[in-house]
């Protein structure tokens, strides 16, 4: 886990504990009489067990410190919770498990956001490198090549139960100017225009990273989901890549 400053860590979990000590809880399971800042402060323990299951090795989570995933997670939290529909609440047989699920895709979403804004180089760990290159006719091995590549920071989650996630990558960055041209080199060639800016603002191949609202302004995609949008778009793209790369371009640049 990266070094984080533990006084103001622990003053957090100070005042969480006390704004919760302090305010109003669901009765008989019902959210409805809550208020958004009452629902905001009864969940933000949940903001905190999301944000641990967030590897915090640098190749996950960059220059971001679990305080950081916290303030992240907290913002992620106030957002939805400003967006909760209360008819379909009340309306729901299990209130609890209803506006967890809600808050809990919506606080990933933010954490998610804010490493993928802020993490470090390219790197592909060594044990996929070599299963790469000992299997050169593999179609799987492009999947796994741009996998590692694009989607490095969603392959290892933080379990406790899986020991060999805790291990932390040693390998080599790559020279990021080159594997940024060989990118954008294969995303001319293979995607259509909204899809290659996406991928090339998102990563900041070429530019800094810009988050999916700036991406989608300018794209001119105007949908209040714009980060939904956004990230279906970057998963096609990068199918789009495994599907039409061959197998020997991927060996050649490794």
């Amino acid at each position: 886990m990266r070094k984080y400053n533990i006084t103001n860590y622990v003053r957090y979990k100070k005042e969480v504990e006390e704004a919760i000590s302090r305010v109003n809880k669901p009765i008989d399971g019902s959210y409805i009489h809550l208020t958004n800042e009452e629902i905001i402060i009864n969940f933000l323990p949940l903001v905190e067990t999301l944000a641990r299951k967030q590897s915090t090795s640098d190749q996950a989570s960059g220059v971001l410190s679990i305080n950081d995933l916290l303030q992240e997670g907290a913002a992620g939290l106030t957002a939805a919770a400003s967006k909760i529909d209360r008819v379909t609440l009340a309306e729901s047989d299990d209130q609890e498990k209803t506006i967890k699920s809600f808050l809990s895709k919506r606080i990933k979403g933010a954490i998610r956001r804010a490493v993928d804004m802020n993490r470090g180089g390219v790197r592909i760990p060594e044990h996929k490198l070599n299963e790469i290159r000992s299997n050169p006719e593999d179609e799987r091995m492009v999947a796994m090549f741009f996998n590692s590549v694009f989607s490095s920071i969603d392959d290892k989650p933080n379990d406790d139960e899986n020991m060999a996630y805790q291990v932390i990558d040693k390998s080599e960055p790559y020279n990021i100017h080159l594997l940024n041209a060989y990118l954008l080199q294969l995303m001319k060639k293979h995607l259509d225009f909204k899809q290659q800016e996406v991928l090339r603002l998102s990563y900041g191949l070429d530019c800094d990273k810009h988050s999916a609202n700036q991406i989608a302004n300018k794209l001119n995609i105007n949908v209040n989901t714009a980060h939904v949008r956004i990230s279906q778009i970057k998963r096609d793209a990068i199918q789009c890549l495994i599907n039409n790369v061959d197998s020997s371009q991927v060996l050649d640049y490794l």
